[in-house]
This record gives C-alpha cells, structure tokens and sequence, in this order.
C-alpha cells in the first residue's frame, strides 16, 4: 500500500498551484485491458468543524426557507459530513498524468434550486461543458458563478434564476415543486483555474463546489469517505484530494499495475479556524421585526435540522 499524507495549509497551496495552471495533457481514448484499481477511503483527522449558520430573518423569503432550519429561526450549512471512523464525505478524488484510457464522456450538467438548496452541493465537471441550473421554488433565485483559485476569482455567470409562473400561492408547508426556465450557459475557465463556486445572490446560505478533471478516472467519496477508481492503464500517476470545505488539496504518487488493486488511505486535517456557529438562545420559531410591525412565523415544516 503506498500512501503519504501532507500537512499544512501552505504545503497543500504550494501544490495547487504547481499542479493545476499548467496546461492539461491531452487525453486520448482506448480500450484498456487488465486495467488496474484504486480504491480507499479519505478520513478527517482531528474535531469536526461546526456547521455555518445564517440567520434567516436577515435575508429574503425567511418563511419559505426557513421550511429547512433549527426551528429557531436559523439555516445551517454543513460542508463536513465526517462517519464515525472519521471518513470524509463530498470529497472529489482523481488521478492527474492519464493520457489515454477508457471514454471520458459528460452530458450537460444540471443544480436545481429546491427548497431554497443547491443540488448537487459538489460537483466535478469538464472545461466546456454545458450546465443548466433550474429553479423549482416559488421564489426567485438569483445564480453566481465565480471561478475561483489563490491567486484571485472572476465572475463567470452572473443571472436570475425565474421560476414558475404557475405555483400555486400560499403553501409554504405543502408546497408542489416546479421547474422554472432554466438558466443554460457554458463552464469556462480561464487563467488556469479550475474550481468554481455557486451561490445564490439573494440566499447565500445556497451553496454549490465544482471542480474541472482533464480524464474520466475521478470519483467523490461517499458517506464512509470511500472511493473506487476503475480501468486504470498501467502507469504512474498523481492522485488528488479536494474537499471545497479546505480549501487545498492532498496529492500522493501512485503506481498502478495490471490487474491489480490499490489501496489507499489520504488524511485531511480538520481545519482549525473558526466559522460561522450556531449562537442564538432563542429556543422558539418566532422571530419578530418589532420596529417595523411584521413579526415572522419561521417554522421547518421540511427539515429540522440540529447543530452540533
């Protein structure tokens, strides 16, 4: 088993940024034969960072949102979702220096908009590729795309997200969802950059990562923090580790032989700067702008959800 982890936020920069801006290698595809495996698990060493909070009354339509929330008025956005054993999941794990292997296809790429959520929250992507983002809220949304990397970000799509115009009125808690008209645009990066982020303008607490591949051999973890890449040609390659929560990636040398079945371990370190907690003391859903005379009934008829 071959494994090696490295600590360090500015070890971790370091390898960004000598990995991802120089140009990709073409890839060509073949049919691989005794293909090699690549399977393991990703774990988050150390204590699971609290969830972000976000006080709903703060921003727009905190009744509709807030059919997912504490039940004290606040939404939680949780990017680490660690099992017992420690294993990490949402993170994309991938193989750089593959430059022929099996077909690397992708079909346009759709997020919808549901109940005030991104989905999905993580993503991988190809440069290029084509991406729909529908709403299905009574509410608008508004899409902010930002690609993004350490030494700065730019604006990517910038739009309203319509919705509806049929959704019935008044049924916050039974609400029936429909697809708006979607937002169609292309993915394109531009200065070596590869990660992109996706936010509501009007609803930050709507949050969505992607990060571009230049080959098919990538997986994200799931809820046990494991992986499995399949068909690999025999060779010698690069395995990366991103989860959008860290911001940076851990990398190892990997050998892949014929037939065979690698196993891997890759550690993170949690992070240990402090975010956004969950700090209110109010232990009720009513939630009122006394000054201006419209008190707010904010109640998780969806999804109640529980800091840690």
């Amino acid at each position: 088993m071959m494994n090696r982890k490295m600590n360090g936020f500015m070890v971790t920069s370091f390898v960004w940024l000598l990995s991802f801006v120089s140009p990709a290698w073409p890839y060509t595809e073949i049919s691989v034969e005794h293909g090699g495996q690549i399977t393991g698990q990703v774990i988050l060493k150390g204590q699971e960072p609290p969830a972000k909070a976000f006080n709903l009354v703060t921003f727009p339509d905190p009744v509709y949102c807030g059919r997912i929330s504490t039940g004290t008025g606040w939404r939680l956005v949780d990017e680490f979702q660690v099992a017992p054993d420690g294993g990490l999941k949402n993170v994309v794990v991938f193989l750089e220096g593959v430059e022929a292997g099996k077909p690397f296809t992708t079909e346009s790429l759709t997020i919808k908009a549901q109940d005030c959520v991104f989905t999905p929250s993580v993503l991988v992507v190809r440069d290029q590729q084509p991406i729909r983002v529908v709403n299905m809220d009574p509410i608008i949304h508004e899409v902010q795309l930002y690609e993004t990397a350490p030494f700065g970000s730019e604006v990517m799509v910038h739009r309203p997200l319509r919705l509806n115009p049929y959704h019935p009125k008044g049924h916050v808690e039974n609400h029936e969802h429909r697809a708006g008209e979607p937002l169609v645009d292309t993915i394109r990066f531009s200065k070596g950059r590869r990660i992109f982020y996706l936010e509501c303008g009007f609803h930050p607490f709507m949050q969505a990562w992607g990060i571009a591949v230049n080959n098919p051999y990538y997986a994200i973890t799931d809820d046990q923090g494991r992986f499995t890449l399949t068909d690999i040609p025999e060779g010698v390659y690069t395995l990366y580790a991103w989860h959008p929560g860290l911001r940076g990636v851990l990398d190892m040398q990997v050998v892949v032989l014929a037939d065979d079945i690698l196993k891997t371990r890759i550690e993170f370190e949690a992070p240990t700067r402090e975010q956004s907690r969950h700090t209110t003391l109010v232990e009720k859903h009513h939630f009122g702008l006394g000054a201006l005379g419209e008190p707010l009934d904010i109640r998780p008829t969806h999804e109640v959800q529980t800091p840690r």
